[in-house]
């Protein structure tokens, strides 16, 4: 059966954000969440020196092997991971071990809270992209606009649990009035990426956006396109094949293939 938060994708499409369901995402987590208070802002502090879009995806649907001086943390890590592209990785609607000890307005515990982790190493030296900074703002915000919350329900891993945590690394009061600005309409929303394209050529019918899990004969189309088995099956393989296409051909590589992509696609 599906856990509660089974909302979250169709409220991030709605705020214009790009989205990619992460396979069993529905019945994924430690049990059901409560009644929720905020969200939690993470980054993954772990080293990416090839700023791979989201490298610690696995680890954050399937946990954390035990390490010295760490003990195993079974999976999920988070609700949502967000990648240097600004997607969404939709990973669990249950609970995620993501909060640990600590506490935000005198409430505790991975019940209470969502928790994004956003693919960065927290460093001077990985300067975060403004595409995925964005998201991250915009994300926020749509999900406490869902909830009924204002920006205050928003706090960094380093506020609830401060002397353990400093992530994620930029400053969370200015990212709340950012937050506060989308909420209240002051800030617009970017158009978000059309459903399908806007005009039939060639004698065909428009095509729709494709993007992972979709099945269908265009997403074979796609796969010839890209260099992997044409299976039908838009998976994490296509995806980053995709994402690799439209790095070659000078598009956002969020792996997802809209009306841009589509012409891409033909051209090649």
């Amino acid at each position: 059966m599906a856990f509660s938060l089974i909302w979250l994708p169709d409220v991030l499409k709605e705020a214009g954000l790009k989205v990619s369901l992460v396979s069993g995402w529905e019945t994924r987590g430690l049990g059901n969440v409560g009644n929720i208070f905020g969200v939690i802002c993470h980054h993954t502090r772990v080293r990416n020196p090839g700023r791979l879009n989201m490298p610690t995806l696995n680890s954050l649907r399937n946990g954390r092997k035990a390490e010295p001086g760490l003990a195993a943390l079974p999976g999920p890590l988070a609700q949502l991971g967000l990648g240097r592209d600004g997607t969404y990785y939709i990973i669990a609607a249950g609970r995620a071990a993501h909060a640990g000890k600590g506490s935000f307005r005198g409430v505790s515990g991975n019940l209470r809270f969502i928790g994004i982790e956003a693919e960065n190493e927290g460093t001077a030296s990985d300067p975060w992209p403004q595409i995925q900074l964005e998201a991250y703002q915009r994300g926020v915000a749509a999900i406490l606009k869902h909830l009924g919350k204002d920006s205050s329900f928003c706090c960094g891993h380093k506020e609830y649990a401060p002397g353990r945590k400093d992530d994620p690394s930029f400053n969370m009061e200015e990212f709340r009035g950012v937050v506060a600005a989308i909420m209240n309409g002051a800030t617009p929303a970017p158009p978000p990426i059309p459903a399908i394209e806007p005009a039939a050529t060639a004698g065909r019918p428009p095509r729709p956006t494709l993007r992972r899990p979709m099945k269908s004969e265009l997403v074979k189309q796609v796969q010839s396109k890209v260099g992997v088995a044409a299976d039908g099956t838009f998976g994490p393989g296509t995806e980053a094949a995709v994402r690799n296409f439209q790095r070659g051909h000078g598009l956002v590589p969020d792996g997802i293939v809209g009306p841009k992509t589509w012409i891409a696609i033909d051209a090649a």
